[in-house]
């Protein structure tokens, strides 16, 4: 039997093999289990209070359960109203932080698949922490691998059968960018607002995905993606210039080389992990074959030799970046969980024909120059740019008004009705 991965999509009755296509990275996404706020927060809060904390949590796990994830809408309405309430439980008057230990699993992927390789099974992490900041954290990350998620599928090209290239209206790739910039936004205020609240200790127990390195990173890369989609926009319009096409593919460059830089200090041993790694890998050399392409373009309109000898060096840089990077999606799609490899869209549809046309035909035509500078191969640096995109602000919403009560009633409990309670539990 062979080593090849495979992704069986968990639910599936048929096991039909269903290997996605990936436009937008999303890493894995955190999904509630089932947790005992009841019992917890027992004589602490009215039970009207406590009885809509508990409705409202276990709409987003039983969502997330039957749906494994897809429903993208239903869920992030869901955690949208529970945030408020779940507010009242990180307030330090209320005196709640640490009462409720609250359940999350972690699977491989955010639709919630298992993955097998030589018959050996990568189960889910599940983690349990007693502290309501650990559960706004995982419930703004979620919100924010949903939204990566629905960036994805407005870009999942609807190519024809058989074709390399694939069609992406220009409103989805808008409407694609509002939407990683909004997701930025979310983990860049995990990363600012939220992780600063819990203890070092608590922090150790979290799970790789939620460690600020990696949350930053994905942060980050959303940023990259969107300015990859900018620049897939301008290279579609007849009134974009070179030196903003060479910007935007110079600021895409950066942002991905920071986002690796994130993940360089975190551990990524994980197989998403792994696999974000050389997903940046690749949208960096991509990223790198354009930003040269544009530079020759610019260069090459010199007058001197110089110009056009510099302009050829960066058309073959950019060829064989291109080439270095079609090896690494490959690596990238091959690597489990196993992906598709997807259509040309974007700028990349068409560079991968324009740049290795134009280095040849640049080669040929200043091939004389070249013998004569024949020892003096410089590839130009690329200029730097201040950045353009950031991520949106979040702010939490306001906490919901059942927690502002003047006097809470909260009845003792008798001793009859605790016995009863208990057994119920046992």
């Amino acid at each position: 039997m062979g080593c090849t991965p495979s992704i069986l999509a968990a639910g599936n009755r048929n096991n039909n093999l269903n290997i996605p296509e990936i436009a937008v990275f999303v890493p894995s996404m955190p999904v509630p289990l089932q947790t005992d706020v009841h019992r917890a927060l027992r004589g602490l809060i009215p039970k009207d209070l406590a009885d809509r904390i508990v409705s409202l949590r276990n709409r987003i796990v039983l969502v997330a359960e039957d749906t494994s994830g897809s429903a993208v809408t239903e869920l992030q309405r869901a955690l949208e109203d529970y945030l408020p309430l779940l507010v009242g439980l990180t307030r330090k008057e209320h005196g709640l932080q640490e009462v409720v230990e609250f359940k999350w699993k972690y699977s491989q992927d955010g639709r919630q698949v298992r993955v097998f390789v030589q018959d050996e099974q990568y189960d889910e992490q599940e983690v349990c922490i007693a502290n309501s900041w650990f559960e706004l954290l995982s419930v703004i990350s979620m919100m924010a691998m949903l939204t990566l998620t629905e960036a994805n599928s407005m870009l999942i090209s609807k190519h024809q059968s058989g074709s390399s290239e694939g069609l992406v209206s220009a409103d989805c790739m808008r409407d694609a960018v509002d939407l990683l910039l909004k997701a930025s936004g979310y983990l860049e205020f995990c990363v600012r607002d939220v992780l600063v609240h819990l203890p070092t200790d608590l922090k150790k127990q979290l799970p790789n995905d939620l460690q600020d390195g990696i949350l930053e990173a994905i942060s980050i890369q959303a940023l990259g993606q969107g300015t990859e989609i900018q620049l897939g926009l301008a290279v579609e319009s007849q009134n974009v210039s070179l030196p903003v096409k060479r910007r935007l593919a110079c600021e895409q460059l950066s942002y991905y080389g920071q986002a690796h830089y994130c993940l360089s200090g975190c551990n990524t041993d994980s197989q998403y992990g792994k696999k974000n790694l050389l997903f940046i890998k690749w949208k960096y050399l991509e990223a790198k074959a354009a930003a040269y392409y544009y530079h020759g373009q610019i260069i090459d309109k010199g007058t001197e030799p110089s110009c056009h000898v510099s302009a050829v060096y960066c058309f073959l840089a950019a060829e064989n970046l291109l080439s270095e990077s079609k090896k690494a999606c490959l690596t990238f799609c091959l690597t489990a969980p196993v992906t598709r490899i997807p259509p040309l869209w974007g700028a990349m549809k068409h560079l991968n024909k324009r740049i290795p046309d134009v280095a040849s035909k640049k080669s040929q035509m200043y091939g004389y120059l070249l013998e004569q500078e024949k020892g003096l191969e410089i590839l130009p640096d690329l200029p730097e740019f201040q950045l353009s995109l950031s991520p949106d602000d979040y702010e939490l919403p306001e906490m919901d008004s059942a927690w502002g009560r003047q006097k809470w009633e909260i009845p003792s409990q008798l001793l009859k009705d605790h016995l009863n309670d208990y057994e119920d539990e046992m």
